[in-house]
């Protein structure tokens, strides 16, 4: 559904497979549904002083890319600018990693898979 690059399980939350600011953008999305970069940048420079308005236009470029959100391109008085909207829900997102991970985990530890399902649930 979308790409993710890698798993880390000792962060918290969304962290495990977004970066920090990944996961205040999805947030963010989530929440609205449709953002301008500028207007993410304004919400998270609430936070976070030292971010710059072309990091987010990067990051979310990023997010673009790997499937979870989408983008489309409105003129506006000061040129084109560029909507994001949500495309994958945070309850499709969850899933997703849930599916990913304990496919990953039968296939590389099949034996000890099988036996902590069997323990456990």
């Amino acid at each position: 559904m979308f790409d993710w690059h890698e798993y880390r399980p000792s962060e918290p939350g969304y962290m495990k497979v977004l970066g920090p600011l990944e996961t205040d953008i999805m947030e963010i999305l989530w929440k609205s549904g449709t953002e301008t970069a500028r207007s993410v940048y304004d919400i998270l420079r609430e936070d976070r002083q030292d971010i710059r308005r072309s990091t987010i236009s990067i990051m979310m470029n990023r997010l673009f890319e790997r499937g979870l959100i989408e983008k489309k391109i409105e003129k506006g008085r000061g040129g084109l600018k560029y909507i994001y909207s949500v495309k994958v829900t945070r309850e499709q997102f969850e899933s997703e990693i849930v599916n990913k991970v304990m496919d990953s985990l039968k296939e590389t530890f099949d034996k000890e898979f099988r036996s902590y399902i069997d323990d456990n649930l």
